[in-house]
């Protein structure tokens, strides 16, 4: 009898529960265990074949000598690469999920929405049974939003802004070709000073890297216009807390919606609770929903996990849905002995383990 496939639910930051119904749905055979904020039931870590997991603590995953596959419940994959022990050979997917996309530009929209058209004030009004229509009305069109960070987040969050009237901008690592009609496009350090001088709301949707790590500080800040609204959707650790309230206490910035911090949850002590000028959500912007996904990986994981061992990139029939650590080959064959330069510039070719255990494309903005 074969032994079952034991899949273990992982995270620092959140409990997992969530997502044991779409699993068990099609994996019923398996053995499932959790490894999160509610409960500890891994017991023998060499049994475990897959992670599922957001915020892995690290170490977590080195310690699982016969780990096949690490999961990602979301896009992105920092939150796993970011551990220092992580085993170069075991190969990691992401999700990608349209549902996405709507969250959040939903809340994007929202955050804009709230500060630009003063809502916060008719709240309050509102909690004081005051009618009051003296504040101020400002058409959209006179608000200038810049977009950090144009994927597939800040694209979808782009159009719906243009749509509601909003001048709107974005910054990319790399110049764009495929900008919507009224998406005016900066690219590189060189782009940056200016993208930066245009924006009474600034949205950080960059993924966590090397150069976007800290990005978010006093530097940064003096080159917005005064009274600026940060919004922060993409990694806590893009964000220097300290020369964030900085800035909002001298009045360099006006407020900051934050949906992402350096240590999650935030700790019940962190200034950024009381602070007048901050509104804390507690990072669900937007999130994977176990349904569909969970089936498309009842098709894809097998091939996964009969990779060549010595090699980091395997590639799957479905291979549009993963996040390949290396680069995404177009058939499902075994990874190709590739240079670091060739690594960068062809979409066609993966790095096996000996040549580079690290991918550039982990640096990208």
């Amino acid at each position: 009898m074969s032994k079952p496939l034991v899949i273990a639910f992982a995270s620092r930051t959140i409990g997992m529960d969530y997502q044991l119904k779409a699993f068990s749905a099609q994996f019923p055979e398996a053995d499932f265990r959790f490894f999160d904020t509610k409960r500890d039931t891994l017991g023998d870590r060499s049994e475990i074949d897959v992670v599922v997991t957001w915020s892995p603590p690290h170490g977590l995953i080195g310690s699982l000598p016969n780990l096949r596959l690490v999961q990602s419940v979301a896009a992105g994959t920092d939150h796993i690469t970011s551990d220092p022990a992580l085993p170069a050979q075991v190969p990691i997917c992401r999700i990608v999920d349209t549902d996405m996309a709507g969250g959040m530009t939903a809340y994007v929209c929202w955050a804009v929405i709230q500060r630009q058209r003063k809502m916060h004030g008719f709240l309050d009004n509102a909690r004081e049974n005051r009618w009051d229509e003296l504040l101020p009305i400002i058409p959209p069109v006179t608000h200038r939003v810049g977009i950090a960070g144009l994927g597939t987040l800040g694209m979808a969050a782009a159009k719906a802004l243009l749509a509601i009237g909003y001048q709107v901008r974005g910054w990319s690592r790399t110049a764009k070709t495929d900008l919507p009609e009224g998406l005016e496009g900066f690219h590189g350090e060189a782009g940056r000073a200016e993208f930066l001088s245009g924006c009474d709301t600034l949205i950080c949707l960059l993924p966590l890297t090397g150069e976007t790590r800290d990005m978010l500080d006093s530097k940064l800040f003096d080159q917005l216009p005064r009274g600026a609204h940060l919004i922060n959707t993409g990694r806590g650790e893009q964000l220097v807390d300290a020369d964030l309230i900085a800035a909002l206490d001298d009045g360099r910035l006006g407020f900051a919606t934050l949906d992402a911090f350096r240590v999650e949850p935030l700790p019940q002590d962190h200034p950024f609770w009381h602070h007048p000028k901050v509104l804390v959500t507690p990072h669900i912007a937007t999130r994977t929903t176990p349904p569909p996904w969970p089936a498309r990986r009842r098709r894809t994981w097998p091939a996964w996990m009969r990779r060549p061992t010595n090699c980091r990139c395997w590639t799957t029939p479905a291979a549009t849905e993963l996040s390949l650590p290396c680069s995404k080959t177009k058939e499902n064959i075994p990874c190709k002995t590739a240079t670091p330069s060739a690594a960068r510039t062809s979409p066609s070719t993966c790095i096996p383990i000996p040549t580079w255990p690290r991918c550039p494309a982990r640096r990208r903005w």
